[in-house]
């Protein structure tokens, strides 16, 4: 494997950070992962422009262009022969001191990594999965803003591993007020009365681009779909209930704290949103070989 750092490729066994880098310190930094289908890279432009919003939230000035990281992941994929797989593309604070101040930070660095992903087993794909709501809260917008995608996912770790304990995979998280913001790596979706249903931006959940894509998938199906706020009662009494990731793409939910959604098994706008989705992946994106 092939790894870009800093504009320089270096195997797996070679690739390093300093230990001195702020990214590892203080998990200063930020991230996106981004899917490779057939040879193409989806949804590439919104993850970089997502990845320089968070930049620019944290104060953070990427060292390369929008087009050149665009260049770069493409070029990635192309050395290490991807044509389905995953890329996960960072930027840290960079090397500084052991003190928090960023301004001892001098350049920031950029790391491409681009191998295989396969996020949950293919039964859940099947037949659903099942998943808990944790105690855990979403962080607050005045503390790290959940819409930027930073290195410090302690927050989300520790829902994921209450997860774990009760012996799920995944877990929804709620935020300060109650209502329902998204699950540790995914953003969740309800089907009520043939509408979907998924938690605003404002109530803790990331700008998924899998979510954003999936809504336009089902206004050009024809479905109604709405962002208000929604409590576990909804989630409940939901006739369907699927999550959307760029790891996951979409996975069907059926069981919510021990509560069986709709029929127990996933439902069928579900499934037609996923045929389209998968239909989109293999005719869209950024073209790795030319």
């Amino acid at each position: 494997m092939k790894i870009f750092i800093d504009g320089k490729y270096y195997s797996e066994r070679d690739a390093k950070v300093s230990v001195f880098d702020h990214g590892l310190l203080y998990g200063d930094g930020i991230f996106e992962g981004i899917r490779a289908y057939n040879g193409r890279v989806f949804r590439l432009k919104e993850h970089i422009d997502r990845l320089f919003c968070s930049a620019k939230a944290i104060l953070l000035k990427i060292p390369a262009s929008h087009a050149a990281i665009m260049r770069a992941v493409v070029e990635t994929c192309r050395a290490n022969r991807i044509r389905n797989g995953y890329i996960r593309l960072v930027v840290t604070r960079g090397v500084g001191t052991l003190g928090l101040n960023p301004n001892r930070c001098k350049r920031p660095s950029l790391i491409i990594i681009a191998d295989k992903i396969q996020l949950y087993p293919e039964s859940f794909y099947a037949r659903g999965m099942e998943i808990v709501t944790v105690p855990t809260t979403r962080n607050l917008h005045n503390a790290v803003n959940p819409a930027i995608k930073s290195l410090n996912y302690l927050n989300n770790i520790l829902a994921k591993i209450e997860a774990n304990h009760a012996g799920c995979e995944e877990a929804i998280m709620l935020n300060a007020e109650g209502f329902v913001a998204e699950c540790t790596g995914d953003n969740v979706f309800i089907v009520k009365e043939g509408q979907l249903f998924t938690p605003p931006l404002s109530a803790g959940a990331l700008y998924g681009i899998t979510r954003r894509t999936v809504m336009d998938i089902a206004v050009e199906s024809g479905y109604t779909v709405s962002e208000p706020n929604l409590t576990r009662y909804d989630l409940f009494n939901a006739d369907e209930c699927f999550l959307t990731g760029t790891g996951a793409e979409i996975v069907p939910v059926t069981k919510i704290d021990g509560r069986i959604i709709g029929r127990g098994r996933p439902g069928q706008i579900t499934r037609e949103l996923e045929e389209k989705y998968h239909a989109l992946t293999k005719i869209s994106g950024e073209p790795i070989y030319q």
